[in-house]
């Protein structure tokens, strides 16, 4: 195979790998915790989009309760847009753990 094969092979997958990018910033997931008094959604970039917070949780003599409510939902939402990231990109990359690219 000559170089110029390989840096087109290269070219090609790296405009896959920017589609994919753009269509995870179009996917969604979601996270609810406290018995949905904490929800929140998050794009497949790892960017909260949305995060709903009912007034009955909200507890002025415990804020702790509510930090913890919220970062529950969070980093259990970003879990799973990590691993849709991973899904997508297994797809472009044929299964292969490519360092870097989620």
């Amino acid at each position: 195979m000559d170089i110029n094969q390989i840096m087109k092979q290269a070219q090609e997958f790296q405009q896959k790998m920017g589609q994919v990018q753009n269509e995870l910033a179009t996917k969604k997931v979601s996270s609810s915790v406290g018995g949905g008094m904490v929800s929140v959604i998050v794009n497949g970039r790892n960017e909260l989009v949305e995060l709903k917070i009912d007034r009955e949780i909200i507890n002025p003599e415990d804020p702790a309760m509510l930090q913890d409510l919220v970062m529950a939902a969070v980093n259990d939402a970003m879990r799973k847009a990590r691993e849709m990231a991973q899904q997508e990109m297994s797809k472009l990359t044929g299964g292969l753990n490519i360092p870097g690219l989620t």
